[in-house]
């Protein structure tokens, strides 16, 4: 298998590889090959690149799992999951070093086989799908609207035009799908979105900072009532229902699959801790003011997408204006960020169908269709799946626990070189017991709602 758009020159290694592909110089015959005149990735860019991966749609997701959790509960769990992430990503740094693995793919290898290293690609290829899935649920709901519990929520081209056939759902979905996702796919070396990228993290702060301001305004005013802090737990589906945002939270932090790529261009690759720390503590914040803040806006008649809450009257000068400005910002963000998620999982299908076949960057034909297929089956969830806690509660229920904790636990687990400390043994232990359980409720809860929900009523 081989590194596919990473290089002008592709580079010969495992599929697993693919995942996280160094920019190294490689060897042909006796002469050595410089892949580009690249010294190096900054501390700084590092941060924002992991912050990148990191931030997503799982932010639009947070504000309801505060209606679930009250802010107390629901900003702790946001830094034990921070923190949890943290030790998770330092189990696969110490242990690639120790076994001289450049990627997660690698290191799954190292220590299973290769039923590790495909199982590695295949939970990327299911969570990278799901979190595909919920951009464009969240586009369409952001400018085509919705209808939930009965209640319909305009989109901003409804709001601007009316209701007409091309600014439908389908439509709109169709449209972005064609003038904006299939442009940026085409894209054969993930460096060349650098641009897009930037715009979509300064998208990403515009929404923050009118959220807060809207926020801020509103409590000054008293306009807002003071948010519910802990839980309303009256019975057992009540208490079993607080499990259902793990897989949310777990989903909010994974980045794991791009830690390596970004250790391996690092200009000096013993930053990569501090570069993760700094990441996790900046997303940390990002998350907990959106959580407050969105809570705080429109407390218990939070929705599962936050971003659909803005078509009410806020009652504050401009409130129409800022409501579009909010969506329609994140909206292009989520955009501008799809071709990045898009990136690895175009690369691990590859690696699982054609495991033996030249650079994906060779084949024109396969490239296309590899592309065409993945964005085909993202459009068909989209329109299938009915909101983003759906799809959040799938892929963190499943593919992101995995790679977040399951995966880092396993690999300590197992300790084929005899590395791992009783204190590493203890915290895999726990992170397994964890997510296994938790998960489980969650997943309980969640058939046990949507069983009760379709139940013909006497």
């Amino acid at each position: 298998m081989t590194i596919q758009d990473v290089a002008p020159i592709p580079r010969r290694c495992s599929s697993s590889d693919d995942v996280a592909a160094p920019l190294l110089p490689t060897t042909q015959g006796d002469e050595e090959v410089a892949h580009d005149e690249f010294n190096g990735a900054s501390f700084s860019g590092a941060v924002f690149n992991l912050a990148t991966t990191i931030i997503g749609a799982g932010i639009m997701a947070l504000p309801a799992t505060m209606k679930i959790l009250g802010l107390v509960l629901g900003i702790t769990m946001i830094v034990v999951m921070a923190f949890l992430s943290d030790a998770s990503i330092e189990f696969l740094l110490r242990f690639s070093k120790v076994k001289k693995s450049r990627s997660y793919g690698g290191l799954m290898g190292d220590s299973f086989g290769k039923p590790g290293k495909v199982l590695l690609q295949v939970a990327v290829l299911v969570n990278n799908i799901g979190v595909l899935i919920v951009y464009m649920i969240i586009i369409g709901d952001v400018l085509a609207g919705k209808t939930e519990d009965g209640i319909h929520h305009y989109g901003v081209l409804e709001g601007w035009f009316g209701h007409h056939w091309w600014n439908g759902r389908l439509a709109i979905l169709i449209i972005t799908t064609l003038a904006v996702f299939a442009p940026l796919a085409c894209f054969k070396r993930i460096d060349s979105l650098r641009f897009t990228s930037a715009l979509s993290v300064a998208l990403a702060v515009v929404f923050l900072i009118i959220t807060a301001g809207i926020s801020i305004m509103k409590f000054i005013n008293g306009g807002v009532a003071m948010p519910r802090l802990f839980p309303d737990v009256s019975d057992l589906t009540s208490f079993l229902n607080l499990f259902t945002v793990v897989p949310v939270l777990v989903t909010a932090f994974i980045c794991h699959y791009n830690v390596h790529s970004i250790q391996n261009e690092l200009d000096d690759e013993t930053q990569i801790k501090p570069v993760v720390r700094s990441a996790l503590v900046l997303c940390s914040s990002v998350y907990i003011m959106i959580s407050i803040f969105g809570f705080l806006l429109f407390g218990d008649d939070t929705l599962d997408d936050v971003l659909s809450n803005f078509d009410t009257d806020l009652g504050i000068p401009l409130g129409s204006v800022l409501n579009d400005a909010v969506r329609v910002s994140y909206a292009l963000h989520l955009m501008l960020v799809f071709p990045i998620v898009f990136y690895p999982l175009r690369i691990n299908i590859d690696g699982l169908l054609f495991p033996s076949a030249p650079s994906l960057t060779s084949s024109n034909v396969r490239f296309g269709c590899l592309s065409a297929g993945l964005i085909s089956v993202i459009f068909l969830g989209a329109n299938c799946i009915p909101s983003i806690w759906d799809a959040f509660q799938f892929t963190g229920a499943t593919a992101a626990v995995c790679l977040g904790f399951i995966f880092p636990a396993s690999i300590i687990l197992k300790d084929r070189h005899g590395k791992a400390s009783s204190r590493d043994t203890i915290l895999a232990v726990f992170m397994v017991v964890l997510a296994v359980l938790a998960n489980a409720i969650a997943i309980y809860s969640d058939a046990y709602a949507l069983f009760k929900r379709n139940a013909p009523r006497e």
